[in-house]
């Protein structure tokens, strides 16, 4: 065989052409996938609900089906005593996330598992037993944020700083918090122990 019959899939110019199909049909499924993304984590959707679900008890329980513990919307139950319309939820939830992110949480905690792991995560805080109970949860979360080195869960193991955080910034976060509770996480955090909202 001379040079000039070179194997055609040896060539130059079959993998130039190959490079070009390959990344073009990468950029279509990266599209594709982007969109579908978005359509699965947009507020609103079906595994995240609405910002206005913080008018409602969030629990997270086990699902037999899908072999994890899965949020639960229940009745309503409005964080702070106050029912929202979706706009003014919205707009309570969007400032604990800013506030979230203001004061770099994410250099200690994770959320959905991003983040440091230098602190609990806290993608079910607003579940979590050690708020005490339902009827106390939503103050001591206030209170914790705003002065955490008075608090009980702040003597054990790692301490959390006082950033600063005012009553408003706090409520906010607590509101964030909540929502995020409700987002189907796919069983994540695996082992949570949710705190006890039965009547």
């Amino acid at each position: 065989m001379s040079q000039t019959e070179a194997l055609w899939w040896a060539s130059e110019s079959f993998w130039r052409k190959t490079a070009i199909w390959v990344t073009a049909g990468s950029f279509v499924a990266l599209i594709f996938l982007t969109f579908d993304t978005m359509s699965q984590i947009t507020a609103g959707t079906k595994r995240v609900p609405a910002y206005s679900v913080i008018n409602h008890r969030v629990d997270y329980v086990f699902d037999e089906k899908r072999n994890f513990q899965v949020p639960v919307i229940g009745p309503e139950e409005p964080l702070f005593g106050q029912m929202l319309t979706e706009e003014q939820a919205a707009a309570m939830v969007s400032k604990g996330k800013l506030t979230v992110q203001a004061k770099n949480c994410m250099n200690c905690h994770t959320l959905l598992g991003n983040g440091a792991y230098y602190a609990p995560d806290l993608t079910k805080a607003w579940l979590d037993p050690a708020w005490g109970s339902k009827e106390v949860r939503e103050q001591s979360m206030v209170e914790f944020l705003m002065n955490p080195q008075e608090r009980l869960h702040n003597v054990l193991g790692r301490r959390m700083p006082n950033l600063k955080i005012t009553e408003e910034e706090a409520r906010a976060t607590v509101a964030f918090l909540k929502w995020m509770s409700s987002i189907d996480t796919n069983g994540f955090p695996y082992n949570f122990k949710p705190l006890d909202q039965e009547n």
